[in-house]
């Protein structure tokens, strides 16, 4: 653990979450009602699902044995991102940086952090979103020149990446505005998600090609986008199945937290020092040998 600037510390939250919810598990199944656990591993109330597909509605919130081990394993991966997030960088002094670099390590873990507020509260007013956007569009920004250096179409990934976050913002500024026709045009989810979807892809690509970024921390990201839709299907046919009532495919929700992972990995990683991924090779035929030495 001393690897980690605060590596104890993390591991005492990390154990203290995991063991407050193997208790709440007991609870649960003793008294036959899940909702605490619920809470404190998807941080919503059970009755909150009215945003699921029908399908995935009018959740069973019976404590039988496979909604326990549902959410327990939801926890398990929260108290894992716990653990990514609060243990920091490696220990060690940091190598010197310039205040740009640190400005995207600090946006990355205000991204991270801001995940936290959802333990607290699971509906955010409209200033929040806000806020949560605009944090998120300063990591679009500050990444831009790490961006730039290592893949193409740096202009389209600025782009995109305000595109997806700024929508957001709009969305919620216009309603409070009572704008309704304002809210309409910068409502637009398909637009939004293609967006955001290539802005990550090219992040993906800079943070594997970059160096500084480890392995780990890439396919944490590539995980984010991936398991929920991997994990989709099951939860479809265990509602069919009429196996763990539908709490299975609320609690993919919590695959949110290895986004949590990517972006506090991110921001540990941010100041190492980028390395090559290897030689550069010149393109085209190689010229002729140098001619030798007269005399």
């Amino acid at each position: 653990m001393r690897r980690y600037r605060w590596g104890v510390p993390a591991l005492v939250a990390a154990a203290a979450y995991g063991a407050v919810i193997v208790v709440a598990a007991a609870v649960a199944t003793a008294r036959g009602d899940i909702g605490v656990l619920w809470r404190l591993t998807l941080f919503s109330e059970a009755d909150e699902d009215a945003t699921l597909p029908d399908l995935l509605a009018n959740v069973d919130v019976t404590a039988v044995w496979p909604n326990a081990l549902v959410l327990l394993a939801a926890g398990g991966l929260w108290g894992w991102a716990l653990w990514q997030g609060l243990r920091g960088p490696v220990a060690g002094r940091p190598p010197a940086t310039d205040r740009s670099v640190l400005r995207l390590r600090v946006a990355f873990y205000a991204a991270a952090g801001s995940w936290l507020v959802y333990a607290v509260a699971p509906a955010w007013p409209w200033w929040a979103v806000v806020i949560d956007a605009l944090v998120m569009s300063a990591v679009v920004v500050l990444f831009h020149p790490v961006l730039r250096r290592a893949v193409g179409f740096p202009g389209l990934a600025l782009v995109a990446g305000l595109l997806t976050n700024m929508s957001v913002a709009a969305v919620e500024v216009f309603d409070v505005l009572g704008w309704p026709e304002a809210r309409r045009v910068a409502d637009m989810p398909d637009i939004s998600a293609l967006a955001g979807l290539i802005w990550t892809a090219l992040v993906f690509l800079t943070q594997w090609r970059d160096g500084r970024w480890r392995r780990a921390t890439v396919w944490y990201g590539v995980a984010s986008l991936v398991v929920p839709v991997a994990l989709l299907p099951l939860a479809f046919l265990l509602k069919i199945a009429q196996i763990s009532g539908g709490v299975y495919g609320c609690a993919i929700t919590a695959a949110d937290a290895l986004t949590v992972i990517w972006l506090a990995r991110s921001a540990h990683e941010a100041t190492d020092p980028p390395v090559p991924s290897g030689p550069s090779v010149p393109f085209g035929p190689p010229g002729p040998p140098p001619a030798p030495a007269s005399g």
